[in-house]
């Protein structure tokens, strides 16, 4: 899809639809003179009548109104002024998007509300956009849903705009490759598979990309995530894909993206039960997001060097599999004894930290679909954060609140630890099943030594079991917008 600004008057724009933001109203206010205007009246009417409000998300589709040249024009609920915000906006641009596409319309045109700043505007609605793009039913034969949309126009201009416009579409494409990957059915997308396609991302992005096959992490000692991976058939692999600007504005910041990309998890031998077992495909979301992240990084090129990690493995119960009671040595030399095979994720990802540190990363995040207790505390609405240091957690809050992402911060107070005691190893690799979110993030802590890390528990959040009026059922796509939003905010000098 194309996307371009355009100097046009809103009522003379060529476009299938004109989309034109509204605010709710309180009670006696009437309708913008001009909105009604450009309706016919008709907005005045529905507002009077109640059939429309202007909250957030709500939609009135008009056609053929008299005051436009478009032959739709689309009232975009944002909400009570003081409540609007960029994600607001970014989700009623999706749901407008999802509305309209498959309809025969190519193309659509946007009226800035001019609240939150052009740049801040144009970013949300063209990310909307893009994503609202995105269905689950690839691998369907008849009755996809297919977007008609060719063309989105945002009726504005300037440096600001435009530079808002290039950052949604990259980041809402990125996010979107995050969705399309973790859709994916386990049988498709192997370990293997998974490597090529971050093959091919890191060649048409002009991304560094290193493989370390499964020769390569015996020789290295990744004891914890060969040690998963010994059950399946499918080899693992550990993939880096390396961004390099040519004058990083920081010299001394390396940020390593670290997601977890378990491509199917069984529980192996502490193996799951079958309910939902099915969905245990998207155990590699918090890989996908840095893929999708790193794509969108490459193409807006902040100033700023960045180093993914992605540990990707097949959690299976074959006959050589992992059993519970297992001692494996980490690859930073502590051993540990594997109490529940099911608790993979951090058995690869401790690997991976230890890995990423001593590749010259000082700015580390990771990202794992990791514990059903992390629903359990915050449901399907924020991710958990839990930090090592109060100024690294305070930049990704952030961040993530620029991009709206929702996170919330954890606690990671030393008594947890003391669940991880093991009486043969260094440490368990489970603890009780009180506060077991913050065991599996107390568990990562011991293999990130000094360095300033944040661990995301995405369990709840990367995936949505019912459609949205921004996004369908499925992969959401969740940290690639705070991913992006960090590299971009530390591409800004230290004063």
């Amino acid at each position: 899809m194309h996307a371009k600004t355009s100097s046009a008057a809103p009522e003379a724009i060529q476009a299938d639809a004109l989309i034109v933001p509204i605010s709710q109203l309180e009670e006696g206010q009437t309708a913008d003179p001009q909105v009604d205007g450009w309706s016919g009246g008709v907005y005045q009417t529905a507002l009077d009548s109640g059939e429309v409000t202007g909250k957030a998300l709500e939609l009135l589709v008009l056609h053929r109104p008299a005051g436009v040249a478009a032959p739709r024009l689309v009232l975009m609920g944002l909400g009570k002024p003081a409540e609007q915000s960029a994600a607001v906006l970014r989700r009623a641009a999706a749901a407008a998007t999802r509305k309209l596409q498959g309809k025969g319309i190519e193309s659509i045109a946007f009226l800035l509300p001019g609240r939150f700043g052009s740049e801040h505007e144009a970013q949300a609605i063209a990310e909307g956009v893009w994503t609202a793009r995105f269905e689950p039913d690839v691998y369907k034969t008849e009755g996809r849903k297919e977007s008609s949309l060719r063309e989105l126009l945002l009726l504005a201009t300037g440096d600001a705009v435009e530079l808002g416009l290039a950052r949604g579409t990259a980041i809402g494409d990125g996010q979107n490759t995050a969705r399309k990957l973790a859709v994916e059915p386990g049988n498709l997308l192997t370990p293997a598979v998974l490597v090529e396609k971050a093959r091919e991302l890191a060649a048409d992005a002009g991304l560094g990309i290193e493989v370390l096959d499964e020769e390569r992490l015996i020789d290295e000692g990744f004891g914890a995530l060969l040690g998963v991976a010994q059950g399946s058939v499918e080899p693992p692999a550990l993939i880096v894909l390396r961004y390099r600007p040519k004058s990083p504005a920081r010299p001394d910041v390396h940020l390593g993206l670290v997601g977890k990309a378990v491509t199917f998890d069984t529980g192996g031998i502490s193996i799951k039960p079958a309910a939902e077992m099915d969905r245990m495909k998207y155990d590699m979301a918090g890989g996908a997001a840095v893929l999708g992240a790193m794509q969108a990084i490459a193409a807006l090129e902040p100033p700023t060097t960045v180093t993914a990690f992605i540990p990707t493995v097949e959690n299976m119960p074959g006959a050589a599999a992992q059993r519970p009671g297992d001692v494996v040595t980490t690859l930073s030399g502590k051993t540990v004894e594997v109490l529940n095979t099911d608790a993979e994720g951090r058995l690869i990802l401790c690997d991976t930290l230890t890995f990423a540190l001593r590749s010259g990363v000082n700015r580390l995040v990771d990202a794992a679909t990791l514990t059903g207790s992390v629903v359990v505390a915050l449901g399907h609405e924020r991710s958990g954060l839990f930090c090592n240091d109060d100024a690294w957690s305070a930049l990704l809050l952030a961040c993530s609140e620029k991009a709206g992402e929702k996170f919330w911060p954890m606690p990671l107070d030393a008594e947890y630890r003391e669940q991880l005691d093991s009486p043969i190893a260094d440490l368990a690799n489970i603890g009780t099943r009180w506060g077991g979110s913050i065991t599996a993030a107390k568990f990562l802590e011991a293999f990130v030594e000094e360095a300033p890390w944040a661990h995301l528990d995405i369990a709840g959040t990367a995936w949505i079991d019912a459609p949205k009026p921004d996004m369908p059922k499925g992969p959401t796509g969740v940290c690639v917008r705070t991913f992006v939003e960090l590299a971009l905010t530390l591409s800004t000098p230290a004063e």
